[in-house]
């Protein structure tokens, strides 16, 4: 098991480039098993889940070809379908939390899969409703296979239908999409996510042939085709590591320059930053975030205390609150972090606590984080990472902490963010990475 030794206090400079999009990667890598043609995807990053989730369609059958950094061909064309059954592909499963997005393309393509439930971080219950009851409105049946511990479904004839999702889950909707583009009839998803990846996920179907229209919208109408075609598709900058830059260069007090950000598909999370104070400027696709010995939260405008809460898209990523929380550590003023989604994903405070900071957890959803205005460094502190972005938002406190700090199980981190101690250790940072 890695280590991250951080060296605190020091200033960043210079520019970075984000990786391509992690949630974004999982939903496309997915799709190729809905064509025998090639399908090539660039930017991919070179991050755990991705590599992972390479290997597992790699097992299945698919035939992966590198063409460049980040640039792979697909071809889905002959599957192993005994593998699918096997208890190798349900443990390959079992590991990664994208996996899931694996169920609606082998079922429209082959008519039946054997799931196992997936792994993924350790944020509180997640669960999988939506993704099961869209393939039962498409014709699919399951049932839970208790000596392989793994859900069995089978519809050889999907056909479309009207849904209404009882959450707007993306990786549900990426799932029911994908399902949907082949089957036979026309198919209504409302309450549809429509983050800017599902937004992408749509793009290459409609390339491979699928008509899909109400895309950037929560109601989606795809009629299906008979077969889809090879494509090419590039995948969008990672939002949330643009957000964990602009974190990273604030709690430090940094200028630094975020190249090829995407802005366009950042939707509401510069202006969150800015609620806490933070200037971030914008520079063409670049947002550059000047030095700043202080930033200010802002009140509503009643007079009361911020609060900042995730919400689907278009509202704040709930992967964005970890970093926001740390940030707000050094900030002017109070600050209530509402984390809706996870039950889990607060429980990371306590490091920080350890640290100085100034923080009630008041129940697993909320916490008020009460900032230090850069008056007082947090303190040294050797943590654990749970999860990819309480790891990433352990790290940033680290960056800003008077002293050594060590970070364990970092293979988490890793699963999210592409080699980051050697891009981050050239634009300032000082991190070592021990086995």
């Amino acid at each position: 098991m890695a280590t991250f030794v951080i060296e605190g206090g020091h200033k960043l400079h210079g520019a970075i480039t984000p990786q391509g999009a992690k949630n974004e990667a999982l939903q496309v890598l997915c799709a190729v098993l809905l064509t025998k043609e090639t399908v090539v995807i660039d930017n991919l990053p070179n991050i755990l889940d991705v590599n992972n989730l390479i290997d597992l369609l790699g097992s299945i059958g698919v035939t992966v070809e590198k063409l460049a950094k980040g640039k792979f061909a697909f071809t889905a064309a002959n599957l192993d379908t005994a593998y699918l059954r096997s208890a190798d592909f349900l443990k390959k499963c079992n590991k990664l939390r994208g996996s899931v997005m694996l169920i609606g393309p082998l079922l429209a393509r082959l008519g039946e899969v054997t799931y196992a439930k997936p792994g993924g971080d350790k944020i509180g219950r997640r669960r999988l409703d939506t993704h099961f009851q869209g393939m039962v409105n498409l014709g699919a049946t399951f049932e839970y296979d208790q000596e392989l511990l793994a859900y069995r479904f089978e519809g050889k004839h999907l056909k479309g239908s009207y849904m209404l999702l009882d959450e707007a889950s993306v990786t549900g909707t990426a799932n029911i999409i994908m399902a949907s583009v082949l089957a036979e009839g026309t198919t209504t998803i409302y309450n549809a996510a429509c983050e800017p990846y599902v937004q992408q996920l749509c793009r290459l179907l409609i390339n491979m042939g699928a008509k899909i229209s109400g895309v950037g919208s929560n109601l989606l109408t795809i009629e299906g085709v008979k077969v889809l075609h090879g494509a090419q598709h590039k995948l969008l900058p990672d939002m949330i590591e643009v957000g964990s830059f602009i974190g990273m260069a604030a709690i430090t007090g940094s200028e630094l320059r975020i190249k090829n950000a995407g802005i366009k598909d950042l939707g509401i999370i510069p202006d969150a930053f800015r609620r806490l104070g933070i200037r971030i400027d914008e520079e063409g696709d670049d947002l550059v975030i000047p030095a700043q010995e202080h930033y200010q939260i802002e009140s509503f405008l009643d007079g009361s205390i911020l609060t900042v809460a995730d919400a689907p898209w278009p509202g704040l990523t709930p992967d964005l609150l970890s970093v926001l929380l740390v940030v707000a550590t050094q900030a002017k003023g109070t600050v209530l972090i509402h984390q809706k989604m996870f039950e889990s994903r607060l429980f990371f405070v306590d490091k920080l606590i350890d640290m100085g900071a100034q923080i009630i957890l008041c129940d697993p959803h909320r916490a008020v984080v009460v900032g230090h205005n850069h008056e007082r460094q947090l303190k040294r502190n050797n943590m654990t990472s749970p999860d990819i972005r309480a790891g990433i938002a352990m790290l940033i406190a680290a960056m800003s902490a008077d002293g050594t700090s060590k970070i364990d199980h970092i293979d988490q981190i890793d699963r999210g963010y592409e080699d980051i101690e050697h891009r981050l250790n050239a634009i300032g940072a000082c991190i070592k990475r021990e086995d």
